[in-house]
């Protein structure tokens, strides 16, 4: 693992600007150490050596009582820039990933494990508090203090500065041996933990139908045998750090004990001043202190840099070229024609779609009916923008739906999932998603044309009445209006309805049809329909079929 990941300057601007204050604190601190050593061992030698009373050693007293201060003014500083810089570049982070996510689309999700994107997201994200708090400004301390002591200690006592340079070393090359394997055993406790997280939140989306097959059990005993594993992993990489750190303690101390023994015979015979040995006395601990702080601070940050690979791998995953074009046309009054429109996925030997043929008119309401797999879902992705076709064109006015900016043209698209997500928050946030800036009437309004207002003002709070996550706390059908009243708030003018009344009882599906109607109105409408409620809706239903489309 490198010492910065020069990813992190690319991605987290932030970390510059931390790297240039750490810098000019390291060598604050550098020159603070040097005073600081400097002065006690002049204190100690004018009153043991020169008989100095104490009001003579005054001045250097307040001296060194000052040293000290500005020391830990600076340790103070380091802390609240590095707290700082951690919260800027997290966030920085997780909005890169967030909106790399978006680019990428539903089709590069699908094949990703919720559960591990999630923990990269958060708990990954977290952990390089260490790294920036603890293990960087160490970092740049192990580089500027050492080499500004030894430079000192070189000035008063060259034996002393020459054992130094020969020992410092030691310590950085058994610090790297020592992280080869922290490094490997962390990136074993992180695939562990990312297994984990997958499996629960893989486990808990499917607990009503494990139960009902009686399985629920089964992986309760899968969750704990991964616990046991993650348990395992994290005490083998804790074992790890604290034999490192007691290695480098070692180095370090018989290192100094080298500089003391040859001082102390020097000093014995007359080779050297007792101002000059104390002063490499105080000095020989503070060129090794960062080099072992380095050592062990390297494990409170590497969990934190091996999510940060997660990060970027999947920042730099190759998203589908967006195009410039911002000047969308009028999709009220617009065309829309898919030219012989080809799709595939990776492991599919079959196309999903292959080579389809559709034009759909402006304020028309298109059913697509099919057998499950022909592709329909797959269709509305490609005028979502989410998917890109293989072979052929989606053109808009005789404009390549490929040369439109991707925000822009969603931004005239109001979509509505087989399964819409409704998140933890009062009914009214859900609705307002649609358009954040919506007023309480207008958000009123939606629901009216949606079939929602009377359910949600029999709710205890009403529009306020908060909602657990998914939409806990409604039926399907409640969920399914919601999701409608925040497309209709959207109010935009192309409408991409999927399967919008699956699982939906014939009383909610009756709400959802008559909702769809009114939403129709002076809209072009592309909807899956699997029943007949649904496609009656439609000015014209199109057959897809795995091979292509027969109207």
């Amino acid at each position: 693992m490198k010492p910065l990941d020069p990813r992190l300057l690319r991605y987290a601007r932030t970390t510059r600007v931390y790297l240039a204050l750490s810098v000019a604190l390291g060598a604050a601190t550098a020159g603070l150490v040097i005073a600081q050593a400097t002065l006690l061992a002049d204190l100690i030698a004018r009153a043991f050596l020169g008989g100095a009373s104490l009001a003579a050693l005054r001045t250097p007293l307040l001296l060194l009582l000052g040293v000290v201060a500005g020391r830990a003014l600076v340790a103070w500083l380091q802390e609240v820039a590095a707290h700082r810089s951690s919260a800027a570049v997290k966030s920085q982070l997780r909005g890169r990933l967030l909106a790399q996510a978006v680019r990428l689309g539903p089709a590069w999700l699908s094949g990703e494990r919720g559960g591990e994107l999630a923990t990269v997201a958060t708990r990954g994200v977290d952990a390089l508090d260490g790294y920036f708090s603890r293990y960087l400004p160490q970092l740049v301390l192990a580089v500027i203090v050492p080499l500004a002591v030894g430079v000192r200690i070189l000035s008063g006592d060259w034996v002393s500065a020459l054992i130094i340079a020969l020992t410092l070393p030691l310590i950085p090359v058994f610090a790297i041996l020592v992280g080869l394997s922290t490094r490997a055993k962390m990136d074993r406790q992180w695939r562990t933990l990312s297994m984990l997280a997958g499996h629960f939140l893989d486990v808990v989306a499917g607990l009503p139908t494990l139960k009902v097959f009686g399985r629920a059990k089964a992986q309760a005993r899968t969750v704990r045998e991964i616990t046991d594993r993650y348990r395992r992993a994290t005490m083998a990489t804790l074992r790890v750090a604290f034999l490192s750190a007691l290695v480098l303690e070692l180095l370090a101390t018989l290192s100094v004990a080298l500089v003391a023994v040859s001082i102390g015979l020097r000093l014995v015979n007359g080779e050297i001043g007792l101002r000059t040995a104390l002063l490499v006395l105080i000095l020989a601990p503070e060129a090794y202190l960062p080099l072992r702080q380095v050592g062990a601070q390297y494990h409170a940050s590497v969990e934190g840099l091996t999510a940060a690979e997660r990060i970027f791998e999947v920042v730099e995953t190759p998203a589908p070229a967006g195009g410039t074009v911002t000047d969308v046309p009028d999709l009220t009054r617009a065309t829309i024609r898919l030219d012989g429109v080809t799709v595939g996925y990776d492991g599919r030997d079959a196309p999903a779609l292959a080579d389809l043929s559709l034009t759909v008119h402006p304020g028309e309401t298109v059913a697509l009916v099919g057998p499950s797999g022909a592709g329909k879902s797959t269709l509305l992705a490609v005028l979502l923008g989410f998917v890109r076709p293989d072979a052929g064109r989606v053109l808009v006015d005789w404009t390549d739906l490929a040369a439109f900016d991707p925000d822009t043209w969603r931004a005239r698209i109001a979509w509505v999932p087989q399964r819409p997500y409704l998140f933890a928050g009062t009914v009214a946030d859900n609705i307002r998603l649609g358009r954040p800036d919506a007023t309480d009437e207008q958000v009123r309004r939606a629901a009216s044309d949606a079939n929602a207002l009377e359910f949600v003002e029999a709710l205890p709070d009403g529009f306020a009445t908060r909602l657990g996550d998914d939409g806990a706390g409604l039926s399907a059908g409640q969920r399914q209006r919601v999701a409608l009243a925040r497309a209709f708030l959207r109010d935009a003018p192309l409408l991409l309805l999927d399967e919008p009344t699956s699982n939906l009882d014939a009383e909610s599906e009756a709400a959802v049809a008559e909702a769809i109607r009114r939403a129709a109105a002076g809209r072009t409408v592309v909807l899956v329909a699997h029943r007949p409620a649904l496609a009656a809706l439609a000015d014209r239903t199109v057959r897809i079929e795995p091979a292509g489309v027969a109207a």
